[in-house]
């Protein structure tokens, strides 16, 4: 047995027939062929995973496909626009915030609604937010650093536009 799903992903509408039970993190990687997103632990531990569901962080390993018909999906490809790199993404180059990358678009993906939902956060607030993904390589502080880099770079261009 199979069902339609429809969503928007990345800003392009798509339809498929997929079986009931796919996982979102499959139907992006295996069915859409975008592979920055990645499947970590089988357990929904490590936020490796994470997309934007209508804005929203959601690790893609918890979640049915099925259950985002209708819905606007983003992945960490979404976040490189005609080739420029989104703050985020700069930050973590600027501040060394990766290593060996696994955690990366999960982390890049959560950061990035934080600085939406909140353009200033703290340093604890930062942590909190990521507080749900594991990377086993950095220790976090450069990832810290690497978030209130982005924010403040988004802050100078907002006022330099303003």
């Amino acid at each position: 047995m199979t069902i339609n799903v429809s969503m928007t992903v990345n800003g392009t509408q798509v339809s498929h027939e997929i079986e009931p039970r796919m996982l979102l993190v499959h139907f992006i990687r295996e069915t859409l062929e975008l592979t920055g997103t990645h499947w970590g632990c089988d357990t929904s531990n490590c936020g490796a995973c994470v997309v934007r569901i209508d804005g929203q962080p959601v690790k893609s390993c918890t979640i049915l496909a099925a259950m985002c018909d209708g819905h606007e999906v983003a992945t960490v490809e979404s976040l490189e626009v005609d080739g420029q790199l989104d703050p985020i993404q700069m930050g973590f180059h600027e501040r060394h915030a990766l290593q060996c990358g696994f955690c990366t678009p999960g982390m890049l993906m959560t950061t990035r609604a934080l600085l939406d939902e909140n353009p200033d956060p703290t340093d604890h607030e930062i942590r909190v937010a990521i507080s749900g993904a594991i990377c086993r390589c950095t220790g976090y502080k450069n990832i810290v650093s690497a978030v209130r880099w982005a924010a403040e770079h988004e802050a100078a261009t907002a006022n330099r536009e303003g």
